[in-house]
């Protein structure tokens, strides 16, 4: 009998690390049966931010780069068996997103790169992987992103009930399930990135946990109008964007020098709130329910601001779904391979703006 236990592993913008899981595709219902995490050591991010801007030796840089998250991505897999007590040999195969560090998917010369050696990962591993899921669909007119909605529709779709699921991680997306089964879905904006990169820049801190330090400061209201005047705001969906449209060489052009650290901390929060509400607003007024995931999610003044600014609607995470808000990007990506590996499209062209339906991801066997 064919394996049905696929692998996932997402390592997203925010640059924090590898989160791992194990899925089940045996049945209708997805399974989430295991996870596991690793955190990237301060001097590999940093390497990684790098490439995201030209600079010397970027050719070797990106393909040692590619190497090390092979074998960073490897240790993952490793500390996931281990815990499941899964065999190698039972996995289908590992859907693996890789590392972006560029992503310009403008019509006609676009193009994204997500690092990973993924003839490495499978030495290293033992286990066919899927990886470079995004590079189909823009050449098919598209996007490329987000991905992740087709497998929002697949759990979270409801014959009674339109629903939006959010996801909040360093760029912040969001799909609208409606009854009747139809589904769109855009990047609407920065999730963690900005806001992570200013509290290390000022705290020491990674992230600013539960939003305590941006709570404590007073929006700029002159700033925030600026940053929601950027024409991505504007622009209709599809859509994506990535850390080259969303950063803080971009902030600081809007900076006087004399605002207190912050409250330009809280007017990033409200950033990333407004992003969401606003597109919940326009083009999915309708929803009665919005739920959360990305580690955004966790972010205690985040959702609570957002709740405000969405009175009537029902904002929860997508725990009370059954699925563990700070694994569905993952388990999303154990589903794209499984897509793959049995031939059937990963992509909702209506999301990305491709021509079509389309087979997503490069096949590694073993």
């Amino acid at each position: 009998m064919k394996t049905a236990y696929y692998i996932g592993i997402m390592s997203g913008t925010s640059l924090d690390g590898i989160d791992a899981v194990l899925a089940d595709f045996n049945s209708a219902s997805p399974s989430l049966l295991h996870t596991f995490y690793l955190s990237y050591r301060a001097d590999l991010r940093e390497r990684l931010l790098g490439l995201h801007y030209t600079g010397h030796d970027e050719l070797h840089r990106a393909a040692t780069l590619a190497n090390e998250l092979a074998r960073q991505y490897a240790e993952a897999v490793t500390g996931l068996l281990g815990k499941s007590g899964v065999r190698p040999q039972e996995v289908a195969a590992i859907g693996c997103h890789g590392q972006t560090v560029r992503h310009f998917p403008q019509a006609g010369r676009g193009y994204t790169i997500q690092l990973c050696n993924s003839a490495l990962l499978v030495e290293l591993t033992g286990i066919a992987v899927v990886a470079d899921f995004r590079s189909r669909d823009i050449a098919a007119g598209g996007q490329g992103a987000p991905l992740v909605p087709a497998f929002h529709q697949v759990l979270f779709s409801d014959p009674q009930i339109h629903r939006v699921i959010v996801n909040i991680g360093g760029i912040c997306n969001l799909t609208s399930l409606a009854v009747g089964g139809e589904v769109i879905g855009f990047d609407c904006g920065p999730g963690n990135m900005m806001m992570d990169e200013w509290s290390l820049r000022h705290t020491g801190k990674e992230y600013d946990e539960n939003g305590a330090w941006a709570e404590s400061g007073e929006i700029i209201q002159t700033l925030l109008e600026k940053l929601l005047a950027l024409p991505f705001f504007s622009l209709p969906p599809p859509k994506s964007a990535g850390r080259e449209m969303f950063n803080l060489a971009l902030l600081e052009r809007y900076l006087t020098g004399d605002e207190k650290p912050v409250d330009v901390q809280a007017t990033l929060l409200q950033l990333t709130v407004a992003g969401i509400a606003e597109s919940v607003r326009a083009y999915f007024p309708g929803a009665a329910e919005v739920y959360l995931c990305g580690g955004g999610a966790r972010n205690k003044a985040l959702v609570g601001r957002l709740q405000a600014a969405l009175p009537g609607k029902k904002v929860d995470l997508t725990d009370s779904l059954g699925i563990n808000a700070d694994w569905l990007e993952a388990f999303a990506f154990a589903w794209l391979a499984h897509q793959a590996i049995e031939r059937r499209p990963g992509n909702i062209p209506d999301v990305t703006g491709a021509r079509g339906p389309r087979l997503l991801g490069a096949i590694y066997p073993v």
